[in-house]
């Protein structure tokens, strides 16, 4: 399916392994051409289905510049509890910080409420004896003796991996760095990591869980990438490996060996990347990316050019999840995509995932064996999907197959016909992808209705108009290649490189010239890691931020700094931004109370050369005879069986107008047009639609 690209110097290459398919778009910097291609994952040996994509797309690596990858590899390793075999090396007399966590209760009255469940069990954490204090002198000298006995032991049980971390190491690193190089001379092979290499913040707990993940999933990560790095070495390829990571920014491969956490989100952070680069190209001032795979839906915000960040993130959720503290865009993830399987409860309950068919064996329409009814084999049974032009025909749905497992497994014991069953499993998908979007909105504070949304994702145009319906968002932009949307927006990301150091200051007491001091300080460690990386100075920016809270307070907000805050007047204005800020979280603020400056935060960003969208010919409103694909019996939720247009997005051109019902096809998406809504066609071929059957607004 791939189309061919041509040999060059300036090619550019961006893969995106998501948990069904491999996504691949090669830039031609001298051409301004895209080519595309899509190849079914292989969680076996995922450096397998990288090297299928690439072979589609027809590249001769040693043609290539950049390689840019992305991959749900971490997230998934923690989730299914696939990592190494790791142990955690404390401070003595806090062993148990990690099983303890925050003791947060969030229902208080659930009776089936779950602590979080720690990667390293309790027999695993060793102590050594040592204190630092939290203004970095040292109470409890470091016991070397103690430090090898403990690295005598991990070595003697096989751990693959080990975890450092120290009271108050963010401020001192020095005892973390000497447990570490023990280590090492005791067993060359352990993955080892510290937690001030990932973290330099107050909070020990999770800063304990951060650095618990990274070491559990190093080596794992480190052995798939140095596997990915080999293979394409042996082909030739002799350009910048670079890595996606979670906070929409690339890194070296060396950096992402060491530091693998940072890749938590690096598919998905590839979207918000390429909606940035789509609403700057509108002029959109807030947009919601809306990201629907064959494994999860995602949901982040944008607004003004900027997306959210968190410092925070938890793995499983809020509620019962692991804390990783890493800089991370604010992408709230539900377990829906294309692959999700439908079951039924004791109670016959309909629910949709958050387990999913994969890539392996796939829905039941894939013909790879699958036998559970999934999101995809619901869309074909309606009609959304066309089993003959799937990937653009080169993967053929088994729309039998499709039947009989929802008839076997829902429509028969719900005692109801095929088509209720299927709409019936896109409805609650429909909900379970509607409330990923009300977390990044409405508990932010934000309306939804005020948001253009973004859709893209193999299955995000098909889902994009019921979402937005069910949310009161009036108006979808559907981008071009939106199968391929996240591994083109990783080639619009750019180097970076994030610094944090806890400062814990009054603001009133605060000097304005210290406090500009401290952000040069991490702008210099920015700069330094950028040009090591290559990236010339004069194309080296920085962002600022810093988290605050008011006096009295626990939890903190990050608040975006001005450039230069060394003079007095940079006072009043830093408290008015965190005001602000805090009116936007929590709907109040308090302009009179004094506040606390805890972190500060600077963003290094290495600027890189950027692919445009190009422009399409201009057609009329009508459109041309080539693109209509002819009819075919579409169900919609509201207006039962209808005959819909079918239109090839390839053909169409700037101008062009579609009435619903309609389906659009193309190679690795397919969007459905309501009864009622509308769709335009702008002059870079996104599809603007606009929606005429919005159902009651958000209270």
């Amino acid at each position: 399916m791939g189309q061919k690209a041509e040999g060059g110097k300036e090619l550019r290459i961006a893969v995106d392994i998501g948990g069904t398919f491999t996504d691949v778009v090669v830039f031609d910097e001298a051409k301004g051409s895209l080519a595309l291609a899509k190849a079914l994952s292989t969680p076996a040996e995922l450096a397998r289905g990288v090297q299928d994509g690439l072979t589609k797309v027809a590249v001769p690596l040693d043609c290539v510049e950049t390689l840019i990858h992305g991959s749900t590899i971490v997230v998934n390793a923690i989730i299914e509890r696939k990592g190494a075999k790791t142990a955690l090396v404390t401070t003595k007399g806090f062993r148990d910080v990690y099983e303890i966590g925050r003791i947060n209760r969030p229902e208080s009255f659930n009776p089936r409420f779950r602590k979080h469940r720690p990667l390293v069990p309790r027999e695993d954490i060793f102590e050594v004896s040592e204190r630092m204090l939290a203004d970095g002198s040292v109470r409890t000298p470091f016991d070397e003796n103690d430090a090898r006995e403990v690295a005598r032991i991990i070595k003697e049980e096989g751990f693959e991996a080990v975890a450092v971390l120290f009271l108050h190491s963010y401020r001192a690193p020095e005892h973390e760095i000497r447990m570490c190089e023990i280590l090492r001379e005791t067993d060359p092979k352990l993955f080892v990591s510290a937690s001030h290499e990932l973290s330099r913040e107050y909070r020990e707990y999770e800063r304990t869980s951060t650095v618990a993940a990274n070491a559990y999933v190093g080596p794992k990560v480190s052995q798939y990438l140095g596997d990915l790095e080999k293979r394409v070495r042996e082909n030739k390829f002799g350009g910048s490996l670079l890595i996606m990571q979670s906070n929409g920014g690339l890194s070296d491969v060396e950096l992402a060996r060491r530091q693998c956490i940072q890749m938590m989100e690096s598919g998905p952070a590839g979207g918000v990347v390429g909606t940035m680069a789509l609403c700057e190209l509108v002029d959109l001032e807030a947009a919601i990316a809306f990201d629907m795979g064959g494994t999860t839906a995602k949901a982040s915000v944008i607004r003004r050019g900027v997306p959210s960040l968190s410092p925070d993130y938890f793995i499983g959720g809020y509620n019962e999840g692991l804390a990783i503290r890493i800089p991370v865009l604010d992408i709230v993830e539900v377990g829906t995509g294309g692959g999700s399987i439908a079951w039924l409860d004791e109670g016959g309950g309909l629910h949709v995932g958050p387990r999913s068919a994969g890539a392996e064996p796939g829905p039941a329409s894939y013909g790879r064996g699958g036998t559970e009814p999934t999101v995809t084999d619901a869309n074909v049974i309606l009609g959304r999907l066309s089993p003959e032009r799937f990937l653009g025909g080169e993967m053929r749905l088994d729309q039998r197959a499709a039947e009989r497992a929802l008839r076997e497994r829902l429509a028969q014991p719900l005692n109801v016909n095929l088509e209720r069953a299927a709409a019936g499993m896109l409805q609650v998908a429909t909900s379970a992808m509607a409330n990923a979007v009300r977390h990044v909105t409405l508990e932010r504070g934000l309306d939804p209705r005020d948001f253009t949304l973004v859709a893209y994702g193999g299955g995000g145009p098909l889902h994009a108009a019921s979402v937005a319906k069910e949310l009161a968002i009036s108006k979808i932009i559907i981008p071009n290649a939106p199968g391929h949307f996240s591994a083109l927006g990783m080639l619009m990301a750019d180097l970076r490189r994030d610094t944090v150091q806890t400062l814990f200051a009054r603001m009133d007491d605060l000097e304005m010239f210290a406090l500009e001091d401290e952000f040069r300080k991490l702008e210099v460690q920015g700069r330094r890691a950028l040009e090591e990386s290559g990236i010339p100075t004069d194309r080296i920016v920085f962002e600022r931020a810093a988290d605050m809270r008011y006096v009295g307070q626990e939890h903190a907000v990050a608040v975006r700094v001005p450039a230069n805050v060394g003079d007095e007047n940079a006072r009043a204005e830093l408290k008015r931004l965190f005001d602000d800020a805090h009116e936007l979280r929590y709907s109040h603020s308090a302009q009179a109370e004094s506040a606390d400056i805890v972190s500060l935060r600077v963003s290094a960003i290495g600027r890189l050369g950027k692919p445009r969208f190009p422009t399409i010919a201009q057609g009329e409103a009508t459109p041309p005879g080539p693109s209509r694909r002819g009819t075919r019996s579409v169900i919609f939720e509201v207006s039962g069986a209808l005959d819909a247009t079918v239109y090839d997005r390839t053909q169409l051109l700037q101008g062009n107008v579609i009435s619903g019902p309609a389906i659009i096809e193309e190679v690795a998406s397919t969007t459905v047009v309501e009864p009622d809504d509308t769709v335009t066609v702008n002059a870079y071929g996104h599809l603007v639609m606009e929606l005429g059957g919005n159902g009651s607004p958000e209270s």
